[in-house]
């Protein structure tokens, strides 16, 4: 299959990795990229473990602390293969989404200090107030921004309007409702939309496809499964 791949560039890079290794060709599209900002290292005295909903908090970490000891809760694979590849030792994995993270987080805490959840400027805060409700000490710190595309690349719109591709993988209700608005126009009907998430098939429902799955998992290894079923 020749699948059009919309997550951010270093994500895709990685998965057109995995797709290839499957049999499948990858078109990047990213539809959104990460700003990591600079600044001092940060403060980590009383942080007992980092919450991790994205290998760009890993990567945005990483940037500000050249401490590797921190004990951290990530939310699925991806997060954990990047928080072990960027040298920290003690990781575990929720294997699902912040709802996951939550109640993984609520049986690896200790209540012995703060929670720190690193993430972006527009990430939501549901799995903050989650874990403060169940009377965990939590902080967010944003530490890089998200900036959607403007426009599909060339070759994308090219291919769309060609009708040369097969499928389109979709990582977030974000990434959807900006490929709709981009692809305005663009014939999508001969497509199959792979989705992480019912969340992220919903973002979808204006535009037509000649299917929308959705992964048994909200992890990159689900998604390929879906483009080894199609």
């Amino acid at each position: 299959m020749r699948i059009l791949v919309t997550r951010p560039l270093e994500d895709g890079q990685e998965i057109a990795a995995r797709l290839a290794e499957h049999g499948h060709a990858a078109l990047l599209a990213p539809l959104l990229t990460p700003r990591f900002e600079d600044g001092p290292e940060l403060d980590l005295e009383g942080v007992e473990a980092v919450l991790a909903t994205s290998a760009n908090g890993i990567r945005a970490l990483v940037r500000r602390t050249g401490r590797r000891d921190l004990s951290i809760f990530a939310v699925g694979p991806q997060t954990t293969e990047e928080a072990q590849r960027s040298g920290f030792t003690e990781v575990r994995n929720a294997d699902g989404d912040a709802k996951a993270l939550a109640e993984a987080a609520t049986r690896w805490a200790a209540h012995k200090g703060v929670l720190l959840h690193v993430c972006g400027h527009d990430a939501p805060g549901t799995l903050a107030e989650n874990l403060s409700l169940r009377g965990f000490k939590v902080q967010r710190c944003a530490l890089y921004g998200i900036e959607p595309a403007a426009r599909l690349p060339d070759e994308a719109r090219k291919a769309l309007m060609e009708k040369t591709l097969d499928a389109a993988m979709f990582f977030s209700p974000r990434s959807a409702r900006i490929f709709g608005v981009l692809a305005d126009g663009l014939p999508t009907e001969n497509l199959t939309a792979m989705c992480i998430s019912p969340a992220t098939a919903q973002a979808l429902t204006l535009m037509s496809f000649a299917q929308v799955v959705v992964a048994a998992r909200p992890n990159q290894a689900a998604m390929l499964a879906l483009a080894d079923q199609a």
